[in-house]
């Protein structure tokens, strides 16, 4: 949907419908011209009760011709004491959706006018944006619904947030189309052709007989019993800017990518099965991150890893009891095939840990225990450096991506003690979402590092205020604050 700004009266500018931010408790106040010029039909709708401005809450009339908009849908925003960011995503969300479900609806504008710096109008439009997502890529009838463009009535510059709220929305739209697409269209190789597609972001996509010399002998366990090759993709993208120069290390963003889980010889369940091509949601989240961040020409510089690959039973499978060494020469013992994303995970920290680096920030559907623990409403959060955790838990707050910290006691490695090996890869089911964190921990080393479990967020199965029913696309806003915030 195109965005554009004009200076103009709410109740003169032409547009298919005119969307009017309500509060509960402020009533139409400030569109008091519009509320005349309809023979006060507003005001008495909301004196019947028929709309009262509850948060997300939406009510469409026409105006048949008396003030220039064909259609005003008034909005509830809550509360204007209780007033927030997310409320006016949610709201904003609602709104969309709504119109885009009504024929002859097109072009759509929005009003300012009850706007604060405590309420700011592009969480509105971010929800907006955000709800209109759709994956229609394998349907035969093409779905013709949908908004063309929206117009912002303000008299304020928007440039700058517009291109901001185009590159997130893109992002999170890449994002959630690679974890929508199937596993048979979706493999590590196409994952890494999604990779290459980017611009202005340098990839290197390292092979299987590279990674056997480089000692990924976790990772490479993974892949093992599938016929599709593993893609251990490497992206680059370098900031633009002052503050980018001054940056001594890259931030690196890992996000598990494991294109099809059936968990292996330890075999998942039949029922629900088909979900586990959400297993590279973490992967998709780092791509669409990186796709905004250099659209952005944000000023710091970020390495994305992706260690791709397809964890199925064949006959070459890895078997539990299997020993594997990762990069950094520690051993791990496989008790569980299906705990196999912390095996690609353990590499992929390894690699990017011997650069350097500012900060490691991996993302991962890593275990079922996550939406135990916190249901769909929080990403798991574990760490080792109190400043990376403050400034990742500040960007969550900014985007209501929400993280919840989760402990690492020292006593939680008794769990991940192996007899045979360095490490064992499951503790069982005991502390399973902590013990993973941890399991990931030994080979960031030094390296300020935080792990975020996505395995609850990452795909949800009805429609929410702003997410679609499927991939969220999680961890793209998230990242995106947190890189825009970042100091040098």
């Amino acid at each position: 949907m195109k965005i554009a700004v004009r200076d103009a009266k709410d109740a003169d500018f032409s547009c298919d419908a005119l969307v009017l931010p309500v509060f509960e408790d402020e009533g139409l106040a400030p569109y008091g011209e519009i509320d005349r010029r309809l023979d006060n039909l507003p005001s008495k709708m909301m004196a019947d009760g028929e709309f009262r401005g509850r948060p997300a809450e939406v009510f469409l009339l026409h105006t048949y011709g008396k003030v220039k908009p064909s259609r005003v849908l008034f909005a509830g925003l809550g509360k204007k004491g209780e007033a927030s960011g997310e409320k006016a995503r949610r709201a904003g969300g609602k709104a969309a959706s709504y119109l885009r479900d009504l024929r002859g609806t097109n072009d759509i504008a929005l009003s300012t006018s009850n706007f604060s710096r405590t309420l700011p109008q592009e969480d509105f439009v971010e929800g907006m944006l955000l709800s209109l997502y759709r994956f229609g890529a394998y349907k035969k009838e093409e779905n013709e619904k949908g908004l063309r463009s929206l117009t912002v009535l303000s008299a304020q510059d928007w440039k700058e947030r517009i291109r901001w709220l185009e590159e997130v929305e893109a992002g999170t739209r890449l994002a959630r189309d690679l974890v929508n697409t199937p596993a048979n269209d979706l493999t590590p190789s196409a994952l890494a052709e999604a990779a290459l597609s980017l611009k202005k972001v340098k990839v290197k996509v390292i092979e299987k007989k590279e990674a056997e010399k480089l000692g990924m002998g976790a990772y490479l366990s993974v892949a093992r019993g599938s016929h599709e090759p593993p893609k251990f993709i490497v992206l680059t993208y370098e900031g633009q800017g002052e503050k980018a120069k001054n940056q001594k290390a890259p931030v690196v963003l890992i996000g598990k990518s494991i294109t099809f889980d059936s968990g292996g010889i330890s075999i998942k369940p039949g029922e629900g099965m088909e979900k586990m091509k959400y297993d590279m949601a973490g992967g998709a989240a780092v791509l669409g991150a990186m796709k905004a961040a250099s659209g952005l020409d944000m000023p710091v510089d970020v390495t994305g890893i992706l260690p791709a690959a397809e964890n199925l039973p064949g006959g070459s499978a890895s078997r539990p009891g299997d020993i594997v060494k990762t990069i950094t020469g520690k051993t791990v013992e496989i008790i569980n095939t299906d705990a196999e994303g912390r095996l690609a995970l353990a590499d992929a920290i390894g690699y990017a840990a011997r650069s350097n680096p500012k900060a490691i920030i991996d993302v991962a559907t890593l275990t079922g225990a996550c939406s135990i623990a916190l249901g769909n409403e929080a990403m798991a959060m574990m760490g080792n450096d109190e400043e990376l955790i403050g400034a990742i838990t500040a960007a969550s707050e900014e985007t209501n991506e929400r993280v919840w910290r989760m402990p690492l006691y020292d006593e939680y490695k008794e769990y991940i003690e192996s007899d045979a090996a360095d490490l064992k890869n499951t503790g069982g089911r005991s502390g399973s979402l902590v013990t993973a964190g941890y399991f990931l921990k030994e080979f960031a080393g030094n390296t300020p590092w935080v792990h975020l479990d996505i395995a609850s967020t990452a795909w949800t199965d009805k429609d929410k205020a702003y997410l679609p029913k499927g991939a969220t696309g999680i961890g793209v806003r998230l990242l995106l604050s947190f890189l825009k915030n970042l100091r040098a």
